[in-house]
């Protein structure tokens, strides 16, 4: 397609268009609402608070785990709290609660995220306790 052409000219506004477009429906309307909300939470609720009550949904990518509980146990983080972050987090991380629910179903799931969720805070409390 030859540059300078009516077509082409028109094709390269209909392109900066289509990137306007986006950018206004999916960025702003993705980007800007999740950061407003972490404001919101970073001023009114203390980062323990949101750590303790929902770090066991964390997402962790594969084998960022131990650097991540490294630093939080450098930071003051006990053993046990960091044992049942271990044991929970990959498993109750979405996109394996997504993939689990698709197989299992919506009740199954539900009662997958309570056991986890009761097994690894009995874990970490009893490593705790005990070093």
């Amino acid at each position: 397609m030859p540059i300078g052409t009516e077509r082409f000219n028109n094709a390269l506004l209909e392109a900066f268009e289509l990137t306007k477009g986006y950018t206004r429906e999916h960025v702003l309307l993705c980007l800007v609402p999740p950061f407003f909300i972490a404001g919101v939470i970073a001023v009114f609720i203390s980062q323990g608070a949101v750590i303790k009550y929902f770090g066991a949904f964390m997402y962790f990518a594969t084998l960022t785990e131990i650097p991540i509980i490294q630093g939080l146990l450098n930071n003051g983080m006990g053993q046990g709290p960091a044992l049942a972050l271990l044991l929970a987090g990959p498993a109750l991380s979405l996109p394996n609660m997504l993939v689990i629910r698709s197989v299992i179903g919506t009740q199954k799931i539900t009662v997958y995220v309570i056991l986890v969720s009761v097994m690894a805070t009995i874990s970490g409390l009893i490593y705790g306790s005990l070093y």
